[in-house]
């Protein structure tokens, strides 16, 4: 296990999967790839359904608590993992 596994951790109001193992993940627009570890790739998989859950009901009619939990995940790529930030989530 990495240095950077061990130090990270999701954050209490986490209710997402945490992963056992990380993998590759691709910005469907750019192409571009980055390795992120199994918390990282947690939060990634977590912001994205949220956001796609956000879509789907549009910005009147979603949850609220979905759009402060996906800022939550999104602040917190940025602090954990900014270089992932920018490659995916930007």
């Amino acid at each position: 296990m990495s240095t950077k596994e061990t130090k990270q951790e999701l954050p209490k109001w986490f209710k997402g999967v945490l992963y056992e193992t990380g993998d590759e993940v691709r910005n469907p627009y750019s192409g571009e790839k980055i390795e992120l570890t199994a918390v990282e790739l947690s939060m990634y998989d977590f912001c994205m359904g949220a956001t796609m859950v956000y879509e789907m009901g549009g910005s009147f009619n979603c949850n609220p608590k979905i759009v402060k939990d996906l800022r939550k995940g999104l602040d917190w790529f940025r602090k954990n993992n900014p270089t992932a930030y920018m490659i995916l989530l930007d």
